[in-house]
């Protein structure tokens, strides 16, 4: 593993899952987007929903670093490319600083991350119920990896006066400075459901909760120690003529391929790297609403369905029977489509909610989904068992499942046999392929497999080429 010359920035990380890293890191963000228009976040791992949350506060995308979902290199490239012009970079870790892909190994953890970039780490301590056990955990994380360079710590839900010079004397010993405190009775509640928070789009109240976030932010840390922290730099050796977006479109694209990308509350999980690589690939992004239109973009040349809470919206998106009776005459006429988890649950038969309500969806996939009390979730190594719509036979890549919901009727002709992250054996099939439909549970980061995203934008093309197939 190499490491860069940091380009300047800090990462938040948490002791563990629920110590309020996210609280923190909104609260910074909301604060230091008070001061400038240019501040870049990043999330590590396999998340769209903070991001979400990063946006709203920044104005500006946040950006996944994953090296498994792409690579090392990726991370680093897409960091340094993605700070060019910022003038601070924020990375909000996941669960607990050293908590990776497995137990055997920090491998896509939070520190992992953070030597990659070569960035200093700002520790979240939940202090709830501690007081100089907080010694024994702070020195345990600084001197774990001595790679990880922890640059000070936050002390959230302290108690009282009383209770900050108890964490404040443990503290003294390890000389490592406090930069932020959050007293317990300021904590900003953010409302969750069954996949964590509920998306910003469903938060009428979300302006004045990101006002008292940059309250919070302006008022709990010592910005005189983390303003130089933030600060991006131009010493990092990474250009960004060196990032390594996508690979060229295989044929000439003029026209643009038109691709209609299902953007509402109910359809919302997408990675921003994908919406640029099909951008960087010569195609054109369309966005509608599954929940409001009546019908898809007019000469759409490719549907992306991507995950969401369509089980939350199932009424609404059963409601709108034209736009689903003309979603399938078109995609039996052999319009391309491209589905993950929540679009695949549209394309169903039937959805059946979280209240056991049956709903009528698209009625292109051969199965019913049904939500479930079962989480589904983890890295997943996908080996294609036929040709489809993108992949060819034998093709592997990484994806990662988050669902709570399940095909009641498994596919009779699946697109992978699935591998967990450290297994030895393949343990499920899954995915359809009827039509032009490349439908899966999986996740994907087209930067860990450009080709994807390439074989989407030439499929289109076709079509608009007039190329495509008829009806099966």
């Amino acid at each position: 593993m190499s490491t860069a010359a940091s380009p300047g920035g800090l990462v938040i990380a948490g002791e563990r899952s629920g110590v309020g890293k996210t609280t923190v890191t909104l609260a910074l963000l909301a604060a230091l987007a008070q001061k400038s228009p240019r501040v870049q976040s990043f999330k590590v791992g396999p998340d769209y929903i903070d991001p979400m949350f990063h946006q709203q506060a920044t104005g500006r995308p946040c950006y996944n670093l994953d090296p498994i979902l792409t690579s090392e290199t990726y991370v680093q490239h897409c960091f340094a490319h993605r700070c060019q012009g910022a003038d601070f970079a924020l990375v909000e870790g996941v669960m607990g600083l050293f908590d990776g892909a497995s137990g055997l190994s920090d491998v896509a953890s939070t520190a992992h991350i953070a030597r990659l970039l070569n960035l200093p780490v700002l520790l979240v301590v939940d202090c709830s119920r501690l007081s100089r056990s907080v010694l024994a955990i702070v020195h345990g994380y600084r001197s774990l990896d001595p790679r990880v360079k922890l640059a000070g710590v936050v002390l959230n839900r302290v108690g009282s006066d009383r209770h900050l010079e108890l964490l404040t004397d443990a503290l003294a010993s390890i000389d490592l400075p406090i930069l932020g405190v959050l007293w317990r009775q300021t904590a900003i509640a953010l409302p969750d459901r069954h996949l964590g928070l509920v998306p910003t789009a469903e938060l009428p109240q979300l302006p004045d909760i990101l006002d008292c976030l940059a309250h919070l932010g302006h008022t709990c840390f010592d910005w005189d120690a983390l303003t130089p922290l933030l600060e991006t730099s131009s010493v990092s050796g990474l250009t960004p003529a060196s990032y390594p977006v996508t690979p060229s479109p295989r044929h000439p694209v003029t026209p643009s391929p038109r691709i209609a990308i299902a953007q509402d509350p109910a359809f919302s999980f997408y990675y921003p790297d994908n919406l640029d690589i099909l951008t960087a690939l010569g195609a054109e992004i369309i966005p509608w609403s599954p929940l409001r239109d009546a019908h898809p973009p007019a000469d759409a040349d490719g549907l992306y369905f991507g995950g969401g809470f369509p089980e939350m919206f199932a009424a609404e998106l059963a409601a709108n029977q034209d736009l689903r009776s003309t979603l399938k005459a078109l995609i039996h006429q052999g319009l391309p489509v491209y589905a993950e988890c929540g679009g695949l649950m549209y394309l169903a038969t039937t959805l059946v909610d979280l209240n056991d309500n049956a709903w009528p969806m698209v009625g292109v996939l051969p199965t019913s989904v049904r939500m479930t009390g079962r989480l589904t979730l983890g890295y997943r190594h996908a080996l294609a068992e036929q040709s489809s719509l993108l992949l060819q036979a034998g093709q592997t890549i990484w994806g990662h499942e988050f669902h709570r919901s399940e095909a009641e009727t498994p596919s009779s002709s699946p697109l992978y046999q699935l591998k967990r992250y450290g297994a030895t054996q393949r343990h499920a099939t899954e995915g359809w392929a009827p039509h032009r439909i490349h439908a899966s549970y999986l996740h994907l980061h087209w930067g860990g497999c450009p080709e994807v995203a390439q074989a989407l934008v030439e499929v289109c093309r076709q079509h608009r080429q007039g190329l495509s197939p008829g009806p099966d």
